[in-house]
């Protein structure tokens, strides 16, 4: 076996590539679920103001629309 396969230099170098390689792909990911929920958050706004009021009723106590 040869000998430089297993210097400290040459795994520490590894592991530095390993390591930058795992953290590229964690933040493509991030980006791209983020791009992916603020697409779902925009195509599902809802105007409050149409929605109609609600209001408890004070026999049953649930609420009711007005």
């Amino acid at each position: 076996m040869p000998p430089f396969l297993f210097t400290p230099l040459v795994k520490i170098a590894l592991g530095a590539l390993g390591a930058g390689a795992i953290i590229h792909w964690a933040v493509k990911e991030v980006r791209r679920i983020n791009q992916e929920l603020d697409r779902v958050k925009s195509a599902s706004a809802i105007d409050r103001q149409s929605l109609p009021k609600l209001r408890r009723d004070p026999q049953t106590g649930e609420f009711r629309p007005m």
